[in-house]
């Protein structure tokens, strides 16, 4: 069973997925990856050359997935018309699931597969996951490499006394009492989960992987079949900055569309960009990012107003025609020089943009 197990990454055109292939195959170049890519057909350019750049860094083809595939028309498109023209929204992503998870699945189809997943160490999120029980997803960039759905049975109270048998296994002796303090202690309103999680890995990132791998033998998940994982030992934790120097230092370069462009209102100077990859009409898209796309990709800003019809818009309450009259445009970008100057003021060591990055909202391609 351990050979048939597939090892799989998929690449969303952004920044996060295209950092964690570098990191895999720089840190884990023994680990037989599959790279994958979702294309919706309405993607920015930038995306397609991104992939193109990382194919020949790993030196592997990013098997390109399509829903639709027999349609004459663009995946989008054609789900679209299933849809009657109703478009995706934060209430109804059919999107997500038609064009992203479901041609995923029929990708992995029954087989046991490890699902690496860009999440950085400073989100706090998991994404929009397949919950299909052959697939399970690892999260390399955080202290916690392990799925909610892992670290739920793991910790769960009726397990104590498995943990507790398991850390004495593989604890150092002079950890044992502070560990088994830790263990035996019930999860409960005043000592939550996440507080036991968090606990255990500040007394040793390994240790606790792998009493979790071990765990893992009692339950029917992937890595259950295998004799080892090379991610045991891995303690790195990496956040948002260390992604674009991964991608610069590597060659393959950040895409174009996080570069913050320039602009100046009533004679004050702003920046804007980006903040995530996907449909270049995506909407979980702030308004500063729909008039950045209205001033620097005017041709794919028409495209999306073209599909608002019948009705639908990609804005709650206000529609892209009217986000672009010029008065509109001026109080967008009024602002974001005020969100700007809030935000100059905050004291995140992860703070490398000045503009909210709403990834945890956004389309899940890497994140399946």
């Amino acid at each position: 069973m351990e050979n048939k197990i597939r090892h799989v990454l998929g690449i969303s055109g952004g920044k996060d997925s295209a950092a964690l292939a570098i990191y895999l195959k720089d840190k884990y170049p023994q680990l037989n990856i599959e790279y994958y890519f979702c294309d919706t057909g309405k993607e920015l350019d930038e995306t397609y050359m991104l992939i193109k750049n990382l194919e020949v860094y790993i030196g592997k083809t990013i098997t390109r997935l399509e829903a639709g595939k027999y349609s004459h028309e663009p995946p989008f498109d054609h789900f679209l018309k299933l849809y009657g023209g109703y478009l995706p929204s934060s209430n109804s992503r059919w999107c997500t699931r038609k064009l992203k998870l479901e041609p995923f699945e029929r990708f992995v189809g029954d087989d046991p597969v490890i699902s690496y997943v860009g999440i950085r160490g400073d989100e706090d999120r998991e994404g929009y996951i397949s919950k299909k029980p052959n697939i399970q997803s690892i999260f390399p960039f955080r202290k916690n490499i392990w799925s909610e759905d892992v670290i739920n049975k793991a910790l769960k109270n009726d397990n104590i006394l498995v943990l507790a048998n398991l850390y004495e296994k593989h604890v150092d002796k002079a950890m044992t009492k502070r560990v088994l303090e830790i263990v035996n202690e019930p999860i409960s309103s005043n000592f939550p989960q996440t507080d036991k999680l968090n606990a255990l890995l500040d007394l040793g990132i390994n240790v606790f992987n792998k009493v979790v791998f071990d765990f893992l033998k009692t339950i029917q998940y992937p890595l259950s079949y295998v004799n080892d994982f090379l991610l045991l030992d891995n303690e790195d934790v990496l956040v948002r900055d260390d992604i674009f120097r991964i991608l610069r230092e590597s060659g393959v370069g950040v895409p174009k569309y996080y570069e913050k462009v320039e602009f100046e209102i009533n004679g004050k100077k702003g920046e804007y960009a980006r903040s995530r990859s996907g449909c270049f009409f995506c909407f979980f898209q702030q308004k500063i990012e729909w008039v950045w796309l209205y001033e620097q990709h005017p041709d794919k800003f028409k495209m999306a107003m073209e599909y608002e019809k019948d009705g639908y818009s990609w804005i709650q309450n206000e529609r892209l025609k009217d986000i672009i009259k010029p008065e509109r445009k001026r109080q967008i970008k009024e602002e974001q020089l005020k969100h700007a100057a809030r935000n100059i003021n905050k004291k995140s060591p992860y703070l490398l943009d000045i503009l909210d990055e709403a990834e945890g909202e956004g389309c899940a391609a890497c994140f399946i």
